[in-house]
């Protein structure tokens, strides 16, 4: 192992290593997920941490839930109001909609009117609900739960999603008994899956003229600039996609790996996803496809001008960072689960590593049957018609 150089300068000293010798400052597995979701959840200790049995139990008896619905969608209006006086009126939920939720005409009917009164209203990016709802219930498809991860930026409360959309691998739950299964959520009996998320942290370089103000109140300039830093945080399920935008040129990105320099992305742009984001965009990218117990980031480039550019995919660990190129011809895009969009100029950066807050995700039945029956009916994996069999007769031609 190579030593530690140091080097005096009066007062102070600085340490460095030889290139050679790289100082990791955590687990390449990632950092350890956090045990408790929202205000009452929790895992139940697992003796053999076997992660393909990670079960839900409760502090205390839940008393608060989060009901989010696909936007919009007239077909869903009828599950929802069964689902809230069920919640409201049998088990005694506090019902946390948010406000836009309401708004649709449809809802506000003379019946239902009485239930929606029982509600606590939140608004999106205004009210903070993370330390009030207990558990989340989502309707619709894949999209709800994408947004249930946006709400909270730390804890995640579990999430039970009910398959209400058009394609619905992230929604194991049928509606049709979602009494019995709401129930047995309740009781605390439950498989969950931790779907880890990316911590996401976007610099943004801006450029402002100096200015001072004269002894008449005037603002008078000299035409120097003068930068400053404004830095974003989220965390995002499935991925982030930094692309070339409405720009015709090539995007140009500088591909950092803990520090290092491991490649420029020369295509339409790339994908930073987790393994549950593998099964989204990276797919059909060209990407594998990961169960969301693998702790791992998939690495993977939109069209690359490149025919040996193929995806990877790296520890959990590492941390990732993406800078514009210094001699790339335009600007980059970046969004955060089809959210967020924002232009990424030069001197900007996007660092991305594991989060310590994962996605609670509640199973139908287990980690490892769920994601294999959505493969094989939300994605029709390996489908083929089954080869004939073989006759002793047709082995003799």
């Amino acid at each position: 192992m190579s030593c530690p150089v140091i080097e005096t300068f009066g007062l102070y000293f600085i340490i460095y290593w030889p290139a050679v010798f790289v100082l990791r400052t955590q687990s390449l597995h990632g950092p350890i997920p956090v045990t408790t979701f929202g205000p009452k959840a929790c895992m139940l200790q697992n003796p053999h941490a076997d992660p393909a049995s990670q079960r839900l139990t409760w502090n205390k008896p839940p008393k608060s839930v989060l009901v989010i619905k696909k936007i919009r969608d007239a077909s869903l209006l009828q599950p929802f109001k069964e689902l809230c006086i069920f919640l409201t009126e049998v088990k005694n939920m506090i019902v946390y909609v948010e406000k836009k939720v309401l708004e649709d005409p449809a809802i506000s009917d003379e019946n239902f009117g009485a239930i929606t009164k029982k509600f606590c209203v939140f608004r999106e990016d205004l009210d903070d609900i993370s330390n009030r709802v207990d558990f989340i219930i989502c309707l619709g498809g894949d999209g709800t739960l994408l947004y249930a991860s946006s709400l909270f930026q730390e804890s995640v409360p579990p999430v039970m999603a009910f398959h209400l959309g058009s394609l619905g691998f992230l929604t194991p739950f049928k509606f049709d008994t979602y009494q019995s299964q709401v129930t047995q959520i309740i009781e605390g009996n439950a498989a969950i899956v931790l779907r880890s998320r990316l911590k996401v942290r976007v610099l943004k370089e801006t450029w402002e003229k100096k200015a001072r103000v004269d002894e008449k109140g005037l603002i008078l300039t000299n035409g120097d600039v003068e930068s400053s830093r404004k830095a974003m945080q989220y965390q995002v399920l499935n991925e982030v996609v930094v692309d070339r935008g409405p720009s015709s040129y090539l995007s140009n990105v500088d591909l950092f790996l803990d520090g290092h320099l491991i490649t420029t992305v020369q295509g339409d742009g790339v994908i930073v996803s987790t393994p549950t984001g593998s099964t989204a965009y990276a797919v059909a990218a060209g990407a594998s496809m990961i169960h969301p117990n693998v702790p791992a980031i998939m690495i993977t480039p939109i069209c690359p001008h490149s025919l040996s550019f193929r995806p990877i995919v790296v520890p959990a660990g590492v941390e990732l960072k993406i800078m514009l190129s210094r001699d790339a011809r335009n600007t980059a895009w970046v969004s955060f689960d089809g959210r967020k969009r924002q232009e990424i100029c030069h001197g900007d950066s996007i660092t991305i590593t594991t989060s310590c807050f994962p996605l609670p995700s509640i199973c139908f039945r287990d980690p490892v049957n769920d994601w294999f029956e959505s493969l094989a009916e939300c994605l029709h994996w390996n489908v083929r018609k089954k080869q004939n069999y073989l006759s002793s007769e047709d082995e003799e031609f």
